[in-house]
């Protein structure tokens, strides 16, 4: 009996770490819509300031912030299919995340313009998002091995 070898389509690190974030991102979009994971559920606004539920007890999410999650997850899973889609994933994902870092910093928490909703807890993890993705992003860049798919035999 013949054995045949053959291997998954060799991904970049780069595509690996879009593809891991994205993932993330869907999950914790989904995690926003189910109640006991996010407190105060029946809370959950559309979207603003108003919203009082709370993704873990911490992160201040509304139906919004949820599906921007997803949607962004989508995309780095998308954009995970080729090394140059996902560095512009990670940079310019990160990118948007420190400027909302910012935004958050700097508008009333409590008024109109927090519309996504943040609180201060979301505000570092952008901060932190934002850092890791752009980091990731440079640091993977200097970096051109492959990780293979798994072998599998007939």
């Amino acid at each position: 009996m013949a054995t045949t070898h053959h291997t998954a389509g060799a991904r970049s690190r780069m595509q690996l770490a879009s593809q891991a974030v994205g993932a993330v991102f869907l999950l914790f979009g989904i995690l926003g819509f189910i109640p006991g994971i996010t407190t105060n559920y029946g809370s959950l606004g559309l979207a603003g300031h108003l919203s009082e539920a709370m993704l873990l007890g911490v992160f201040q999410v509304s139906i919004l912030h949820n599906i921007v999650h997803m949607l962004f997850g989508v995309a780095g899973i998308l954009m995970g299919r080729t090394a140059g889609q996902a560095k512009n994933f990670l940079l310019y994902g990160g990118i948007v995340y420190l400027v909302l870092w910012i935004y958050g910093l700097l508008i009333g928490h409590e008024t109109a313009a927090n519309f996504v909703p943040v609180n201060t807890a979301d505000n570092w993890l952008h901060f932190l998002l934002g850092v890791g993705m752009i980091a990731a992003a440079l640091l993977l860049s200097r970096q051109s091995s492959t990780v293979r798919g798994p072998v599998t035999g007939h």
